[in-house]
C-alpha cells in the first residue's frame, strides 16, 4: 500500500467503506484469539479448584503446590522481561500506543500475555481477563494491519476495532465494547471509527455466542426496577462509590509504588521475580485458608446475589478482595482490574442494599438492584467512563428499566471522584508507565541513544492523520484558525462539521462539535497530541 502523503489522503477519502470490511476481518481474528484466551482462563480456574482440593490433603502436597507457584511466578517474571508491555491490564499501553508514545510488538504481546494471563489465573491471583482481552484484541488488530501493510493512520483504527472486539468477546457485551473503545481508547465519535468498531464488536460477539452461548457474565435476577421512592438512596450510594473509587485509585497506585521500591537484589531480574512471587505466595496461603478470595470473583457476586451472605461476611470479603486485588495488580503481573473492580463495586452495592433491608425496611428483592447499580457507579468513579459502565450493566442485566437509576448513580459517583481530585485510573497508570519508559531511555548510554535515534529516523517516516473533537469552552471553541497557536510540524488538513467537510483557512471559525483532521510526522506525534489535547479538549473558564 502506498504510504506517501498523496496515497494516504486518497485512501482516507474511502476510509468509511474500507474500514467496515477491515472491521469484519479484525472482529473475526480478535474474536477467535480472545475466545481461546477466555476458554483457557476458564480451564485455569477449574484446574485451580481441583489442585487446591487435592493438595489440601497433606502438608507435603501443600509444599509441592507452593513450589509450583514459585515456578509459575518465575515464568511470569521472565515473560514480563521478554515483553514489558504485558505488565498489568494492557489498557494503559494501548492508550499510549494510540497517542504515539508506545509501539508494541504485536506478536510478542499476544504470546506473552496469553501465557502470562493463564498462569496468573491458574495461580489464583485476583486479576481479570477483560483488560488483557482488550489488549490482546488490539494486538490482533495490529497484526491484521501489519499483514495487510497498512499505514499508521489506518492501524490506529484497527487497534480500536480490536480493542472493541476484545471486550465484546470477553463480556458478551458488544455495545459496551463499542462505547469503551470510543470513550476511553479512541476519544472520538467520528462516523468512520464508529461503523468499523461496531462491525468488529458485533462480529466478535457473534463468534463467541455461537461457540459459548449467549448467557451474560453474571447470572443473577433483577425482578423489578428500583422505585423512585428509593432514589434518595442512590444519591448517598453514588457519593459513597465516588469516595471509595478515589480511594481505590490511590491505594492501587500506592501498592504499585511500594512494589517499585523492592531492591533486595543487585540483579534487576531477581527483583522482578521477587515482585511477582509475592502475590503468587499470597495466593497459595489464601488457597488453603480463604479460597473465596482467589481468582476474578465471578462466583462471589452470584453467591451474594442469591442471598448466601450476611452483612458482616460481605464487608469482610470486600476488604479481603480489595487488598488482594491491589497486591496482585501492583506486582506488574499480566492481568487486569476491569472485572475485579466491578466485583468490588458489586460488594459495595450488596453491603449497602443489605444494610438498607435490615435498617431502613427496604424490600429484600431490591438488593440485586443495588449490586448492579453499584458496579456501574464504581466503574464510573474509577475509570471515569460512565457511558461504558451504564451500557455494560444494561447488557449484563438485559433490562432497560434500570437506565435512569444507572445514570443517576454513575453521575453522582463521577462527580464525587472528580471533586476529590482523583484522576482516571488508566490515565494515572499510563503517566507512570510513560515516565518509567522515559527514565529508562534517558539512562541509556549516549552512543546507544544516538544509534537508536538514527534507527528511529530510518523507520519512523510515516505521516499520521489524527482527529480531534473540539469541546465546548475549550481554547479552540469560537476561535479563528489564525488566532490559535498551533503546534509545530502539524498541518490542519480538514474540518468536519456534521455532514460537511470544510477546507481550513485562516479566517475559518471553529465551533464546539467540530472534528479537526491533522497530519504530522510520526516522530512528532506525542508532542502534537499533547498540545492539541489542550487546545481542543481542555475546558476553560470564561
Amino acid at each position: 500500500m502506498k504510504k506517501d502523503i498523496p496515497g494516504m489522503l486518497k485512501r482516507a477519502e474511502r476510509f468509511q467503506v474500507i474500514l467496515i470490511g477491515e472491521g469484519v476481518l479484525v472482529g473475526i481474528v480478535a474474536g477467535l484469539v480472545v475466545l481461546l484466551y477466555r476458554v483457557a482462563l476458564e480451564y485455569a480456574g477449574h484446574w485451580l479448584t481441583k489442585v487446591l482440593e487435592f493438595t489440601g490433603q497433606s502438608i507435603a502436597y501443600m509444599a509441592m503446590w507452593f513450589a509450583v507457584l514459585l515456578i509459575m511466578a518465575w515464568i511470569v517474571s521472565r515473560l514480563v522481561k521478554f515483553e514489558p508491555m504485558i505488565s498489568g491490564s494492557g489498557i494503559p499501553q494501548l492508550k499510549g500506543e494510540m497517542t504515539g508514545k508506545f509501539d508494541q510488538c504485536w506478536w510478542k504481546v499476544l504470546i506473552a500475555k496469553f501465557v502470562g494471563g493463564f498462569l496468573c489465573i491458574f495461580g489464583g491471583l485476583a486479576l481479570g481477563r477483560e483488560g488483557p482481552s482488550i489488549q490482546i484484541g488490539a494486538m490482533a488488530g495490529k497484526g491484521v494491519s501489519k499483514c495487510l501493510d497498512r499505514g499508521k493512520t489506518e492501524e490506529r483504527f484497527l487497534l480500536t476495532c480490536g480493542a472493541s472486539a476484545g471486550l465484546a468477546a470477553a463480556f458478551h457485551a458488544p455495545l459496551a465494547g463499542v462505547m469503551f473503545s470510543l470513550e476511553e481508547i479512541h476519544k472520538n465519535f467520528s462516523v468512520s471509527v464508529l461503523l468499523s468498531v461496531m462491525t468488529a464488536s458485533i462480529t466478535a460477539d457473534y463468534l463467541c455466542s455461537v461457540i459459548l452461548g449467549v448467557d451474560s457474565v453474571f447470572q443473577f435476577e433483577i425482578v423489578h426496577s428500583l422505585p423512585p421512592a428509593y432514589y434518595w438512596m442512590l444519591l448517598i450510594l453514588g457519593v459513597l462509590l465516588g469516595a471509595l473509587g478515589a480511594f481505590y485509585n490511590w491505594f492501587t497506585l500506592k501498592a504499585q509504588s511500594l512494589y517499585n521500591k523492592i531492591k533486595a537484589f543487585k540483579n534487576e531480574s531477581l527483583n522482578g521475580y521477587a515482585k511477582v512471587a509475592i502475590p503468587f505466595l499470597c495466593a497459595g496461603v489464601l488457597g488453603f485458608t480463604c479460597p473465596q478470595l482467589l481468582g476474578s470473583g465471578h462466583s462471589l457476586i452470584e453467591n451474594m446475589a442469591a442471598g448466601e451472605m450476611v452483612l458482616g461476611t460481605i464487608i469482610l470479603v470486600f476488604i479481603g478482595r480489595f487488598i488482594f486485588s491491589a497486591v496482585s495488580f501492583g506486582s506488574g503481573a499480566p492481568g487486569g482490574i476491569f472485572f475485579p473492580l466491578l466485583v468490588l463495586g458489586g460488594f459495595i452495592g450488596g453491603a449497602f442494599g443489605t444494610a438498607a433491608v435490615e435498617y431502613l425496611g427496604v424490600e429484600p428483592m431490591y438488593i440485586n438492584n443495588f449490586i448492579a447499580l453499584a458496579m456501574a457507579g464504581y466503574f464510573a468513579a474509577i475509570v471515569r467512563a460512565p457511558l461504558t459502565g451504564i451500557v455494560l450493566i444494561f447488557e449484563m442485566t438485559g433490562s432497560l428499566d434500570q437506565l435512569l437509576s444507572l445514570s443517576v448513580i454513575s453521575i453522582m459517583a463521577y462527580i464525587t471522584a472528580t471533586m476529590l481530585g482523583s484522576k482516571p485510573i488508566y490515565d494515572s497508570l499510563l503517566d507512570r508507565l510513560w515516565e518509567k519508559t522515559q527514565a529508562k531511555d534517558s539512562s541509556a548510554a549516549s552512543g546507544k541513544e544516538d544509534e537508536k535515534s538514527a534507527a528511529s529516523g530510518k523507520t519512523r517516516r510515516q505521516k499520521v492523520l489524527a482527529e480531534y473533537g473540539i469541546r465546548h469552552s475549550s481554547p479552540a471553541d469560537g476561535k479563528l484558525i489564525k488566532d490559535i497557536e498551533w503546534p509545530d510540524n502539524c498541518l490542519l488538513v480538514a474540518i468536519q462539521r456534521g455532514e460537511k467537510e470544510i477546507i481550513p483557512k485562516g479566517h475559518t471559525k471553529l465551533q464546539a462539535g467540530d472534528i479537526i483532521v491533522t497530519m504530522t510526522d510520526e516522530r512528532d506525534e506525542v508532542y502534537v497530541y499533547e498540545r492539541l489535547e489542550k487546545i481542543c479538549r481542555e475546558t476553560m473558564s470564561r
